[in-house]
């Protein structure tokens, strides 16, 4: 255990030394910035998604480590700057996380992931989000799905939430209909609210019964790609182009790649 350990140690320790010297001798990484490198960060992290969903281990291996130099760089960028290094990223972490986890380090009591979760949003409104509140920690960048998700999840931590989650079904209804209602109007700016406000409520709906949207979607997506790729391909087969076909040779090939899956 204990040579174990030295050696994640002598990794971490062979990575900032690397670091170093490529910011010293690198033209390009000499030029980086903290702007600079952030869309480049975003990138890595939706690779790393990608990988992750394809339950692929070698490459979430290597998107941690793209990620990983992310975190380096920028800390390295910080100590050039005076204002922290890798260490205070690390020590700082250390010391969030133990604060957050009371039922570990400290006296509280958490039995079930949810009352660690209700825990942990609590600290953290307590000590972060004073000024800014309940929501203020919800990165303004997010994407709106995941944004959704984040902010009703925060809300859920102070209580504002649906009593009974079946109860959220009546609210996803209502905004049905209100979608409708707009549809018939003819207002575009106010159809594109109510719809927001669907997907929003069909967010917390899968909240409430413990499935992550992003993942569902995605799933979604590749599942059409899988099935429309399949019709393009046996349509080619035939030698036709898709949009050559009726509707129902299009649905009867869609048909017969879903029994095919």
């Amino acid at each position: 255990m204990e040579e174990n350990k030295e050696k994640k140690l002598e990794a971490a320790a062979r990575l900032l030394e690397v670091m170093t010297t490529l910011r010293r001798e690198c033209p390009w990484d000499r030029e980086q910035t903290f702007d600079s490198l952030r869309s480049n960060t975003i990138e890595e992290t939706y690779e790393l998604a990608d990988a992750i969903t394809a339950h692929d281990m070698e490459a979430i291996k290597e998107e941690l480590g793209d990620l990983l130099l992310h975190v380096v760089f920028y800390s390295k960028l910080g100590e050039e700057a005076g204002a922290f290094d890798f260490g205070d990223v690390a020590n700082a972490l250390c010391d969030k996380l133990i604060y957050r986890h009371p039922h570990v380090y400290g006296e509280i009591h958490a039995n079930t992931p949810e009352e660690v979760l209700s825990n942990w949003e609590a600290l953290k409104l307590r000590k972060k989000n004073r000024k800014s509140g309940t929501l203020g920690g919800v990165p303004r960048s997010l994407p709106a799905l995941v944004k959704a998700y984040r902010m009703g999840e925060k809300a859920a931590g102070t209580g504002f939430d649906w009593e009974h989650k079946e109860d959220v079904w009546a609210k996803v209804r209502e905004e049905i209909v209100e979608v409708e209602s707009e549809m018939r109007s003819g207002r575009k700016a106010d159809l594109e609210g109510e719809f927001g406000d669907l997907f929003f409520a069909l967010v917390n709906a899968a909240r409430l019964y413990g499935v992550d949207p992003e993942s569902a979607l995605a799933r979604t997506n590749d599942k059409f790609m899988r099935r429309f790729n399949y019709m393009e391909e046996h349509a080619a087969a035939e030698g036709h182009a898709l949009h050559d076909l009726t509707l129902d040779e299009m649905e009867a090939l869609w048909q017969q790649a879903k029994t095919e899956e």
